[in-house]
């Protein structure tokens, strides 16, 4: 097994612990809690990528699923998951998928991560909503009531944070050696004219 996937994998369950501590830090608004955890899915998006957030996402999803109290208010089981807010944990999964796929593709900047993680951020809200209203049998207009309105504003300032955040520590990570590069940000070594030649070396040289 080679270093970087060996590196990948104690990334992944580093990440599964974050998004289940994040799940902790919650209070109850209706029959939806209110938590950090879409903060820690787009980390694991923008960090790890479509793949490895993936895992990540897998691996929390298995342990509350057999009975570790990873999800919110300590709870677990497939009794949870199959709940009355189970949409939003089954959501995580392709939403972390989507918002790693976004950023693996070409340069990254904090706007694209923020279209990436606002994505997700939708996926997580359609598949919630959705299991929400069924599981309370609620009409769409209370179930979008519950299910989005309180956390709107709060999971948009979540994922610009996150977005901003995530393009720093990606940068830096990568740079370090701690991540694999994709398609990093890089400063320019010298002025650059138009045609991409660098303007520094031109004058140097001419001097």
């Amino acid at each position: 097994m080679s270093k970087n996937r060996i590196k990948m994998i104690n990334l992944a369950a580093l990440f599964a612990a974050i998004i289940a501590v994040c799940a902790q830090l919650s209070f109850t608004v209706g029959p939806v809690p209110f938590t950090l955890q879409v903060f820690a899915i787009c980390l694991t998006g923008l960090l790890l990528g479509s793949r490895w957030g993936s895992v990540s996402v897998l691996v929390y999803l298995i342990l509350g699923a057999i009975g570790v109290p990873v999800f919110a208010g300590f709870q677990s089981g497939l009794q949870t998951i199959f709940g009355k807010t189970g949409g939003y944990l089954l959501a995580f999964l392709p939403a972390v998928f989507v918002i790693g796929l976004i950023v693996e593709k070409g340069r990254i900047a904090v706007w694209k991560a923020f279209l990436a993680n606002l994505l997700g951020l939708v996926i997580i809200y359609a598949l919630g909503t959705i299991q929400l209203k069924f599981m309370l049998n609620l009409p769409w207009s209370k179930a979008i009531a519950f299910g989005i309105i309180p956390f709107l504003i709060p999971d948009v300032i979540k994922i610009a944070i996150a977005s901003s955040l995530g393009v720093i520590l990606l940068n830096r990570l990568a740079s370090a050696g701690f991540l694999p590069e994709r398609n990093l940000q890089k400063k320019p070594s010298g002025l650059a004219f138009p045609d991409g030649s660098d303007q520094t070396s031109t004058v140097a040289s001419k001097l």
